[in-house]
């Protein structure tokens, strides 16, 4: 079973989001803020991160920097509710594999989900 971390500050989003990913056969773990992203990513050693890109204490893309910079090299998708010009350029040049945006196609997230997940 893979392993998600998925890094939102919202708990309605975060419920909704962990609850179709525990149906699609993933197991989730959280993190509320970009430092708990930060901290979280040697901890939970997760298959993929979830990278909301608007947190509190330190933003998704600080995040994203920090936890390339310390070595680890999964996929992260970045997940945000302001998709304004530049913004999917801004999270791949901070690390991030791919982007999308909330509220969030379920079925449009699996496939980018899936497309960066090695086989197995």
């Amino acid at each position: 079973m893979r392993h998600i971390l998925l890094v939102e500050d919202n708990e309605l989003n975060r419920d909704m989001l962990s609850r179709r990913l525990i149906r699609a056969g993933f197991t989730v773990a959280f993190a509320h803020d970009g430092q708990e992203a930060v901290d979280g990513v040697p901890k939970e050693n997760p298959d993929l991160v979830l990278m909301d890109l608007g947190l509190p204490v330190l933003d998704g893309w600080e995040a994203t920097r920090r936890i390339r910079s310390a070595g680890w090299n999964g996929p992260i998708i970045a997940l945000t509710a302001h998709a304004m010009s530049g913004e999917r350029e801004r999270a791949l040049a901070a690390g991030c594999d791919d982007f999308d945006t909330k509220p969030v196609d379920i079925k449009r997230l699996l496939a980018k989900m899936t497309a960066l997940l090695p086989a197995g």
